[in-house]
């Protein structure tokens, strides 16, 4: 396939996939529970923050994790009490146990009350310069700023830097639910101060092989690198909306076994 071919290709699957329906098998279902804004965000952060394995597995424990806060995730963050993160020490997810959990609330709790919430921490190292859009380095600082108050070295690993080389997927595809503005109601959107256009792909496993199998990447380690690479050839197709193919990569890959 040509570029022109390959755009049109790809534009079918976000349509074919980017629907409804994607919602009953994707971590997404989880901020889509609620309708206040903090829960929302929440809620998005902490299933995506557990968003590796098996689908249904991180589904089942991120509702779990919902339960643990009665359900009302931003006013268990703002008033939990140490008895109230007790509750959480049975909680694990493949390496994400208890103990990151808590640590987890006790930073968000941090980020809420000393920095104006996720959104606010998030949009202020954003890059929107002409053909260099990125979120990268605001992941970068967005890792600082939660981990600014004691917490266990351990739980470290548990949010990615795209400046140490790591292609952060878990945080890029939380920021695609909040921030893109999609028409058919599968990304929540709710976040207006960070572009679109800044938006990466959720580079993984099935992203990156359709995506080498397409010609869209050559780099084989699924890295920053590799994740600079396919933005560039994504931004192509769509400056404004890059990451929306993201449904045509990880459709392909998943459900298609391309």
């Amino acid at each position: 396939m040509n570029s022109s071919e390959l755009k049109s290709f790809l534009d079918e699957k976000v349509i074919q996939y980017n629907t409804l329906d994607f919602i009953e098998s994707d971590p997404v279902q989880i901020p889509h529970l609620f309708s206040q804004k903090e829960d929302i965000e929440i809620a998005g952060f902490l299933s995506a923050t557990i968003a590796w394995g098996n689908r249904k597995m991180i589904i089942k424990n991120s509702h779990k994790m919902m339960d643990l806060m009665g359900n009302a995730p931003y006013d268990f963050v703002m008033s939990h009490s140490e008895n109230d993160l007790e509750r959480l020490e049975t909680f694990v997810h493949r390496t994400f146990n208890g103990q990151d959990f808590a640590s987890f609330i006790r930073s968000l709790q941090h980020i809420y009350k000393n920095h104006n919430g996720l959104e606010a921490v998030f949009s202020t190292n954003e890059s929107r310069s002409i053909g260099t859009e990125s979120m990268q380095k605001s992941i970068h600082e967005f890792k600082k700023f939660f981990f600014e108050i004691p917490h266990h070295y351990r739980t470290q690993k548990h949010i990615s830097d795209p400046l140490n080389n790591s292609a952060a997927k878990r945080i890029n595809m939380y920021l695609r639910w909040m921030v893109r503005q999609d028409t058919k109601g599968v990304d929540l959107g709710i976040w207006k101060s960070i572009s679109p256009a800044s938006l990466s792909c959720p580079l993984d496993v099935h992203s990156g092989n359709v995506a080498r199998k397409l010609g869209l990447l050559t780099r084989k380690p699924n890295d920053a690198k590799a994740l600079a690479e396919l933005d560039l050839r994504l931004r192509e197709f769509d400056p404004i909306d890059p990451v929306k193919y993201d449904f045509a990569l990880f459709g392909l890959g998943v459900f298609e076994k391309f």
